[in-house]
């Protein structure tokens, strides 16, 4: 099955949580893409001491998850992509939802 998860917020537990279901998606096999949108492109500066939004992120990566980030979003906040999650257009979300047999959004 492939999954589109859209993320909208940048608040930690749902960030959290969100890469969570992404990875526990992806240890069954599944194929998984991530997409930030609106403030998650800002996950770089999310910092929680309960919830550890980077390490889990960086277990999405290793296990092959597909992570992007709105480029019209990181315009408006004067930020550039991350290694993690590269720039991308609504195009491409328009195409991974099109492309996914479930879409399941956060925040």
């Amino acid at each position: 099955m492939k999954y589109a998860i859209i993320i909208n917020t940048k608040d930690p537990e749902t960030m959290w949580n969100a890469f969570r279901f992404a990875c526990a998606s992806l240890s069954k096999g599944h194929k998984v893409s991530v997409f930030l949108l609106g403030p998650a492109v800002e996950i770089d500066s999310v910092d929680s001491s309960k919830f550890d939004v980077k390490r889990v992120v960086q277990r999405f990566i290793d296990l092959g998850g597909e992570a992007l980030s709105c480029g019209t979003c990181l315009k408006i906040r004067k930020m550039g992509a991350s290694e993690a999650c590269p720039l991308s257009t609504m195009d491409t979300l328009v195409s991974l939802t099109e492309d996914a047999d479930r879409v399941v959004s956060f925040g």
